[in-house]
């Protein structure tokens, strides 16, 4: 069920502290973590702690919880200090954009130049 941990979701199991991560941010509702396979400099993750299985998902169902994903991946950008330089922040919703979790997430990545279009 949306907004309920999954018991076979990846991302579920490091909000509840059962798979490690890196984590670089927490709040109420948001976890941040160092992508374990980076494709930049700063690549970071940031999940909403409740469980929606893709970015339309939880846009649809929890705007705010969106909103604080994004807000979020500015803090996430600044701390990491490529907010100044730019940054990108990438939501692959679906197998065929390359999701592989499927728990809603944000990437983060920063610190080197990127193409347009992307991919």
């Amino acid at each position: 069920m949306a907004g309920e941990a999954q018991a076979d979701c990846l991302f579920c199991k490091i909000v509840e502290g059962s798979i490690p991560a890196t984590v670089v941010r927490e709040t109420e509702t948001t976890v941040a973590f160092r992508d374990i396979n980076p494709q930049a400099p700063t690549h970071v993750l940031v999940i909403p702690k409740a469980h929606y299985p893709d970015a339309a998902g939880l846009a649809a169902a929890e705007p705010s919880l969106m909103a604080d994903v994004l807000r979020e991946a500015g803090e996430v950008a600044a701390q990491d200090k490529v907010d100044a330089t730019g940054y990108r922040v990438v939501f692959n919703t679906g197998v065929g954009a390359g999701q592989t979790v499927f728990h809603a997430h944000a990437h983060v990545l920063g610190g080197r130049g990127f193409e347009w279009p992307p991919g």
